[in-house]
């Protein structure tokens, strides 16, 4: 715990609760999703992993963002019962439907599905389509949903088509999924020390040399959505990008 201010992620924590109340005494029903993309889009994968002071970055960020983008999956550190209110407050803020994922859901683009709190998130692909695989387990770097677990799934199901976004939050899980994506052939977006509440999970991904460009939360959007459309230029696996 050296170096971490304990008394400013309790802040963080209290002041989550309070804006999250609102929305878990009520059932949201998450905005449609805007069926007009690129065909490709749907061969591709956005995947962003947070912890401690994720909401208000999620909330910036998708603000902020905008279709056309390929299905994005997040995975915040967080229990159960409170992923949901989160996928409704950021589906009621931006143009992205956001919901929690449920079992068996298909990956859309110009949708985000939030790992639901005390389960893992991992894909399959059958019948032309990838799902979301929600199951039970271990915590993995004592978190439950797991980044790496995650991030591993995209990278095995979206190999060189997949964008890894690791963002604010204490510890290192992620790091090895960012990893992952890399060797792949992915790319890999990690927010940057000033804009994040703790840096710690996107320090150690960068520190590790598993990052491949920085950003700013304010210029978050913006660098998703570029990144996006070079995913559509081959490169090969292993070669530095």
């Amino acid at each position: 715990m050296s170096g971490i201010d304990v008394r400013r992620i309790l802040r963080i924590r209290r002041e989550h609760a309070v804006r999250m109340t609102p929305f878990r005494k009520r059932r949201h029903i998450p905005r449609p999703v805007d069926s007009n993309s690129p065909p490709e889009f749907a061969d591709k994968c956005i995947v962003v992993g947070i912890s401690t002071g994720g909401p208000p970055a999620l909330a910036t960020l998708f603000q902020s963002l905008a279709p056309p983008l390929p299905p994005i999956i997040i995975v915040q550190h967080m229990p159960s019962h409170f992923t949901r209110p989160l996928a409704s407050r950021l589906d009621s803020l931006g143009k992205i439907s956001v919901k929690e994922a449920e079992p068996g859901d298909v990956l859309r683009p110009n949708q985000a599905l939030i790992a639901p709190g005390g389960k893992h998130l991992r894909l399959r692909r059958f019948d032309g389509e990838t799902h979301a695989l929600i199951r039970d387990g271990e915590p993995v770097n004592n978190h439950k949903p797991s980044i790496d677990v995650t991030m591993r799934s995209v990278a095995e199901h979206f190999p060189g088509r997949c964008l890894g976004v690791i963002m604010t939050g204490m510890g290192s899980d992620g790091a090895n999924g960012c990893a992952a994506i890399r060797e792949a052939g992915g790319y890999v977006l990690g927010q940057d020390e000033a804009t994040s509440d703790i840096y710690g999970m996107n320090r150690v991904a960068q520190e590790r040399g598993n990052v491949d460009q920085q950003f700013s939360l304010g210029d978050g959007a913006r660098a998703i959505t570029r990144q996006t459309q070079l995913l559509w230029l081959p490169h090969p696996v292993g070669v530095g990008r």
